[in-house]
């Protein structure tokens, strides 16, 4: 199916169904250009940015030549905006090219239906549905509060634009799919916007003029989130062991290893113990860190490589740790000095050192092939996975500063969003080519277009460790949700939260409920925050281990169920987590991001609010059965129980899984 487009005298309409998606007249323009000069600061990942327009031009006049739509402005005809209009298979492309390469604005102004629904744009923390507000394509720290009403987040905001806000994200990507059965996909790496302010418009702002658009429609919602994957690339299985028991997160140096025994020892089902302190350790004023520079750290982790071979005989996997960036202080940052594999300074040949928070680290130039393929055979081939590591988090990716010199000479402004995809790459490269894609994994919380293609698993970043609407345990959902529809088919969170400060930390009702959540994700990984001697841990009483362990027993016993998702996702695309308009076809449904489908057999309704022992509940046409206590419900608004290790979770009665589930009821019935 196309967009057709239908030319008049001054102008063209480009439509989808009953709906003209973009009608520019002479009389009424929607498309503008002109030319601006952005205004950046960046304090450690997290960006102020404003755009100083030196000028604007309305394009007022249009003409069909040589198969090109062609507009200027009635005061500077010279500048030509051209518009290829190329019908592919699979999609539409509105090829945008503009004469004159001093301008370096776009405006464009599509049409919606008052009535239709927008989602998407990456992993999209704070509002799943779209419509309504502003949205900024950047990749960057999401901040600390994200909401500038809270105290939490004015303080950061102070003490170096470390807030955020709504739409600050690590994933942002400029594709959005409507509740009208299409999507929208700017082909660009340059900084865009998606505003949705006013009803019946789509804006979008892009600070380039030359880029494509791309248009795709299918006839299901379902289809349209396949030909998103197959657009942006599939990921593959996940490993076995990966889906097949908890992953346990402690960094306390050698005494690790007491501590996991013991967590072994309470009968949870464990696949995996990820150490991110297997590097060494830098105490910082925000809490404890690690020394960046990836290899094994012996006076941390005496032994470790028999360790590793002694939990390998155990059926249990070890993870590490590593990110672009190396700590000046350290070796290998020197290696890469000298064989020139970092970005450089704009007034010398330097190496670009970025201020990290009490230290300084370098950036390994990823726009030079040799400077990728040493970090993934050097460091992630030859020190991680040669060293016997079956994962490991594949952290930040956004930091790329914007005045930095870079090998092949492009953009830091354009290549900063591209950043994270050049990240997922190395790391990607390096499990092939140990031909180990079916064995071991990472996971990242950064991304853009086309991440897809390389990233198998996405994390939902540093969450704080509460309850708060904007940056504590509901956004988890929101994210999978979100970057869900644009074909990231795995997701899942830091069990606990992250971030702990001025006086923010772990309550016992928050581990019980990130417990409860993490148990239906894909994977299920805790962390012990940045400061773990000041926040509950899993280990940290004998209620909330025995906890972990049941709930990690329920995640493991769902492995055959996540199996065949996971083979779904191989074959279509779809993501595990999935709203509940992606099946059920009405707009009540297009706002709800705080429960979701795991599938579609099963639905889950976490509890993400503080204090609460019930919640509310939306079944969708059906009959369901409550997987705890095997009750059957129909479809429609239901209050449910939910004490710790309840949470709501119900699946269809005539699921092919149905024989499993019930299972799980008989033996986890409280």
């Amino acid at each position: 199916m196309s967009f057709p487009t239908i030319l008049h005298e001054d102008g063209f309409d480009l439509r989808h169904n009953d709906l003209c998606l973009l009608s520019h007249r002479a009389g009424n323009p929607a498309i503008s250009i002109g030319r601006g000069r952005p205004d950046l600061e960046m304090v450690r990942g997290n960006f102020r940015i404003d755009d100083v327009i030196d000028d604007r031009c309305v394009l007022d006049r249009c003409v069909l030549e040589n198969g090109a739509i062609r507009l200027w402005c009635s005061t500077r005809p010279e500048t030509i905006l051209a518009i290829k209009i190329e019908q592919e298979s699979s999609r539409t492309i509105l090829k945008v090219r503009c004469t004159d390469s001093s301008v370096n604005r776009l405006w464009l102004t599509m049409n919606c239906s008052a009535h239709e629904s927008f989602w998407g744009g990456g992993e999209q923390m704070s509002y799943l549905r779209l419509n309504g507000r502003r949205f900024p394509f950047w990749t960057s720290e999401p901040g600390v509060g994200r909401d500038k009403t809270t105290e939490l987040t004015q303080i950061m905001d102070a003490a170096g634009l470390a807030g955020g806000d709504y739409w600050t994200t690590n994933y942002p990507q400029p594709t959005w799919l409507s509740s009208e059965r299409y999507a929208v996909h700017l082909k660009t790496a340059a900084y865009s916007v998606l505003d949705l302010t006013q009803t019946g418009r789509a804006s979008v702002e892009c600070w380039v003029a030359d880029i494509d658009i791309e248009l795709f429609t299918a006839g299901s919602l379902p289809n349209l989130v396949t030909k998103m994957s197959d657009r942006f690339g599939r990921q593959p299985p996940l490993p076995e062991w990966a889906i097949s028991g908890a992953i346990v997160g402690l960094k306390d140096g050698d005494a690790t290893f007491d501590r996991f025994n013991k967590i072994a020892a309470s009968g949870a089902a464990i696949s995996g113990l990820w150490c991110e302190d297997w590097v060494g350790i830098r105490q910082t004023s925000f809490g404890k860190r690690l020394f960046w520079d990836w290899q094994w750290n012996a006076k941390r982790y005496p032994d470790l490589p028999a360790r590793i071979e002694a939990l390998a005989k155990r059926g249990v996997r070890f993870l590490g740790y590593v990110n672009p960036y190396l700590a000046v202080d350290g070796p290998l940052f020197a290696e890469a000095a000298a064989l020139g594999y970092l970005a450089l300074r704009q007034d010398s040949d330097d190496p670009y050192a970025v201020d990290f928070g009490e230290f300084d680290a370098g950036v390994v130039d990823f726009t030079n092939p040799d400077a990728a393929a040493w970090f993934s055979e050097r460091i992630i081939g030859q020190e991680m996975l040669d060293f016997g590591l079956s994962g490991w988090m594949a952290d930040f990716g956004e930091y790329l500063p914007t005045d930095v010199r870079l090998f092949d000479r492009s953009d830091p402004m354009e290549a900063h969003n591209r950043w994270p995809v050049l990240w997922a790459k190395v790391n990607a490269d390096a499990i092939a080519s140990r031909g180990k894609t079916s064995e071991a994994t990472f996971f990242m919380r950064a991304g853009y277009s086309g991440v897809q293609a390389y990233c198998p698993l996405l994390w939902a970043g540093d969450q704080c460790v509460d309850f708060s609407r904007h940056d504590g345990i509901n956004t988890v959902i929101t994210g999978a949700l979100s970057s869900g529809l644009l074909g990231n088919a795995y997701h899942h969170s830091d069990l606990g939260g992250y971030t702990s400060l001025h006086g923010v930390v772990r309550t016992a009702d928050l581990m019980h409920r990130w417990i409860d959540m993490a148990a239906f994700a894909p994977v299920m990984r805790s962390h012990e925050g940045n400061r773990p001697a000041d926040n509950l841990q899993i280990d940290s009483s004998a209620e909330i281990l025995s906890h972990f362990a049941r709930m990690s027993m329920v995640h493991a016993r769902l492995a055959p169920y996540v199996r065949a998702l996971s083979d779904e996702a191989v074959a279509t695309g779809l993501p595990l987590q999935r709203p509940l308009f992606l099946h059920y076809d009405d707009a009540v449904y297009h706002d709800i991001q705080d429960q979701y489908l795991y599938g579609a057999d099963m639905l889950v309704a976490p509890v993400v609010a503080a204090g609460e022992h019930a919640r509310n509940v939306l079944l969708p046409d059906g009959q369901w059965r409550h997987l705890w206590s095997g009750d059957n419900y129909a479809g429609g608004q239901h209050m449910i129980a939910a004490p710790h290790g309840q949470p709501p979770v119900f699946y269809r009665q005539d699921s092919a899984h149905e024989a499993l589930f019930a299972s799980i009821t008989q033996e986890f019935r409280l």
